[in-house]
């Protein structure tokens, strides 16, 4: 950041790390006890389901709308601000008795998200020099796994010895510790912040082809990652396999391996090349795609396993990629390549679902493998042009 060095490269991951992973749990919390809320409301499947599509669909609402703010403003005051609000009304949602109530201040929680996350990234890109953004992002990225992930272990294993409003409780100061940490402890920005109405829209960010290609990359990398896992517990149920729920729960831990590829996919893209990153990461990902075919849950696994590692340095590199190809609107920027990326798997699941139905899991592996084809184009297309 500056020559003053207020904190160290590592001690900057770490804080990252923990700010995003903190508020992923928060969207996935209630994903495990979706049954348990609906026993104890009385209220049917797809009510209780609002309590996790709310937060999603408020993250959607205001992501553009924060990627806006952070490029006009200093971003702390929106950290502290995010994490006041959805800590306090994570706090709420476990002391009230109101089904309704509490799915409001899901979407409550959904719209102030962004304000953590797409402010972070944006603080990230305009102050990081680019050599360490690849790998920051990385962090960045790899919390993502932790906070989906830990989301649900958190809300499935504290619910039975204690009882679901704990989650909360927990999420909760999560949160606001380190939203208060990374208000204190990221060091001062080094840049003004845009005045409004300077720098490309939405619009004109939209029409530049390399940031096209990049959200392209993003909406891509979770049509065919999201989606696989969607349909991997139909898949895996059926004979040859007929795993149980606890088994195909217990695969999902692969996720873990994203942790580590992230990070080093910022690495390798700083001395290789942020198409180069792609274009393996797509071959690794379409190789496991082809090898969940065979009828092995070993190689089931080392599949899984290898799709993690393909789908995070995809998007590690289509992060960093982005990044560096702005020297304004990174707020705006960021905040329509989480647009983009949610839309890919929103669609992913929509098309997988109709090739699940009519081919079996070769219709999910196969529509995979031509979004993979779009995914390599344009990794050999940056690759080519020294990206």
């Amino acid at each position: 950041m500056t020559d003053k060095k207020l904190i160290s490269p590592l001690a900057l991951q770490a804080l990252v790390f923990a700010l995003v992973s903190a508020s992923f749990t928060t969207i996935y919390l209630v994903q495990p006890v979706l049954p348990v809320l609906q026993a104890e409301f009385g209220v049917s499947i797809a009510k209780a389901a609002q309590t996790v599509s709310m937060v999603i669909l408020g993250v959607a609402f205001s992501t553009l709308v924060f990627g806006r703010l952070a490029d006009m403003y200093p971003v702390k005051p929106f950290i502290i601000l995010g994490g006041a609000v959805v800590a306090g009304a994570g706090i709420a949602c476990a002391l009230i008795d109101d089904i309704d109530i509490i799915i409001a201040l899901r979407l409550l929680q959904g719209l102030f998200i962004p304000a953590l996350t797409t402010c972070l990234a944006t603080y990230l890109a305009r102050n990081l020099p680019v050599e360490r953004l690849n790998v920051v992002m990385g962090s960045y990225v790899s919390a993502t796994v932790v906070g989906g992930l830990g989301g649900r272990l958190l809300g499935g294993w504290i619910h039975p010895p204690l009882h679901w409003r704990y989650a909360f409780v927990t999420a909760s100061i999560m949160v606001l510790i380190t939203a208060v940490a990374a208000v204190r402890l990221l060091p001062e920005e080094e840049r003004p912040a845009e005045k409004p109405g300077a720098g490309p829209g939405y619009l004109e960010l939209m029409r530049r082809p390399d940031l096209l290609r990049i959200f392209l990359v993003g909406f891509g990398a979770l049509f065919v990652f999201g989606a696989t896992f969607n349909y991997l517990p139909f898949y895996l149920s059926e004979p040859p396999f007929s795993a149980s729920t606890n088994l195909i729960t217990l695969l999902y831990l692969t996720y873990i391996v994203g942790v580590i590829i992230a990070p080093l996919s910022g690495r390798f893209s700083n001395r290789f090349g942020n198409g180069l990153t792609m274009i393996l990461g797509s071959l690794t990902l379409g190789t496991a795609l082809m090898l969940s075919h065979v009828p092995h849950l070993a190689v089931i696994c080392l599949s899984l396993g290898l799709a993690c590692a393909g789908f995070f340095a995809i998007h590690a590199a289509a992060v960093g990629s982005m990044n560096r190809k702005l020297s304004a609107s990174r707020g705006r920027a960021n905040s329509l390549y989480i647009l983009w990326y949610y839309l890919g798997g929103s669609a992913g699941i929509t098309v997988m679902g109709y090739g699940f139905k009519h081919f079996g899991w070769a219709g999910v592996t196969g529509s995979g493998l031509a979004m993979l084809c779009l995914l390599l184009g344009v990794g050999i297309y940056e690759f080519r042009s020294g990206h």
